[in-house]
């Protein structure tokens, strides 16, 4: 194979890794906390369904071309965000159609008081894309900063024990840098999502803790049950790619 050849399989894989990372994030900030799901003891919102591929999506950039990659699409993911939230707000400021063009879903008769994530209470009829945007605009901005301490803290500890045991014990740096990282996400993501709420009086603090520690064990449950895929990915994209991942350090 030529090494153009071998160049452009590895920007294709990279593409790859990079979509599967920013469309996940992209459902987090959009879905967000829209609708909360039971998983078993867990109470989630559906945007964090997909969002621990992003910490596997940064694991393999990590390990296969190095830190600099990594954080080049953490900024990349964070840029994003602002993208998202001025679309939102375009949407929110542009004058809707006259009512009698409206379709039947775009005004929506509310059965009781609603408490939205920012402390406002709303009641009577709402338009469903301004309900949305009370719900998705607080969430994305307190994904950024959670997003933006958690992928930076990811690829900070991944790259810290790939130097420390010298690039062996692949499980370790996985783990421990994806483990304490989702920890940093679900703290900040729920309580800056929900603080307003909080101070308002619409949620107690045990329903927080009750969402933080749901959100923390299905990302770790998820975190340790990517190790094995993590440990063939690396296996066969090593070899696919032609990288040796020890000389892989920045």
């Amino acid at each position: 194979m030529t090494t153009i050849d071998l160049n452009e399989r590895r920007e294709r894989v990279f593409i790859v890794l990079a979509a599967i990372f920013l469309c996940a994030m992209t459902l987090l900030n959009v879905v967000g906390i829209t609708r909360f799901v039971q998983l078993g003891p867990m109470a989630l919102a559906v945007g964090v369904l997909p969002y621990p591929l992003t910490f596997l999506c940064t694991d393999l950039i990590s390990e296969l071309y190095g830190r600099r990659r990594a954080n080049f699409l953490v900024w990349v993911g964070f840029s994003l965000n602002f993208f998202i939230l001025g679309t939102l707000w375009i949407g929110s400021i542009i004058p809707a159609v006259p009512a009698d063009t409206q379709p039947p879903w775009q005004v929506i008769q509310l059965a009781e008081d609603i408490a939205l994530p920012n402390g406002e209470v709303i009641s009577g009829s709402v338009e469903f894309y301004q309900l949305l945007y009370a719900c998705t605009s607080g969430a994305v901005f307190a994904s950024m900063m959670a997003y933006i301490a958690a992928q930076f803290c990811d690829v900070q500890l991944f790259h810290y024990f790939k130097r420390l045991t010298k690039g062996k014990h692949l499980w370790l740096r996985n783990n421990f840098s994806t483990l304490t990282s989702q920890m940093v996400d679900s703290l900040m993501v729920i309580s800056v999502t929900f603080g307003a709420t909080f101070l308002a009086g619409n949620i107690t603090l045990g329903a927080m803790l009750v969402l933080i520690g749901s959100s923390y064990l299905f990302k770790m449950s998820v975190a340790l049950a990517d190790t094995l895929p993590f440990y063939y990915l690396t296996s066969r994209l090593r070899k696919y790619l032609e990288i040796d991942t020890t000389l892989v350090m920045d």
